[in-house]
């Protein structure tokens, strides 16, 4: 089985959260889900090697699409931020490559692609507060 990210303490104040935005439903599931989430975002591997632990990996993935299109990841995150510990920061920044056809279609939002030396790229500037928690993150065109 894997290493859990949640503590009991951590689920209770994210259930709170999720109430909060009010677009999540209270489902049993949703904890394993958001496990699985930072699962594969700590270790990197590919969704269809996720334990089975966490559930059907392609039910985890479509949660994960569903909650990024809706934007619900993000106002997560916006709403635990607000409540950071500002004592300690932790500032870090990465040049992250673009793939050469992510500028080629116009689109609504500003995809922050600039080019620089090396091809296409963006920077990434993430801050973390005494807890590891995110405090803020942005993109900066390169």
């Amino acid at each position: 089985m894997p290493r859990s990210m949640l503590t009991d303490e951590t689920w209770d104040v994210l259930t709170r959260v999720m109430h909060l935005i009010g677009r999540i439903y209270n489902e049993p599931e949703h904890r394993k889900t958001l496990e699985g989430i930072l699962y594969k975002m700590r270790t990197g591997i590919p969704w269809r090697d996720l334990p089975p632990y966490f559930g059907a990996w392609s039910a985890i993935y479509r949660r994960f699409n569903l909650w990024s299109k809706k934007d619900i990841l993000n106002e997560l995150f916006r709403v635990l931020s607000r409540d950071a510990d500002t004592d300690w920061l932790f500032i870090d920044g990465s040049i992250v490559r673009a793939h050469q056809h992510s500028t080629g279609a116009a689109t609504a939002y500003d995809e922050s692609i600039g080019m620089s030396r090396g091809g296409n790229s963006t920077k990434i500037h993430l801050i973390v507060d005494s807890g590891g928690f995110t405090a803020k993150w942005e993109r900066i065109n390169t």
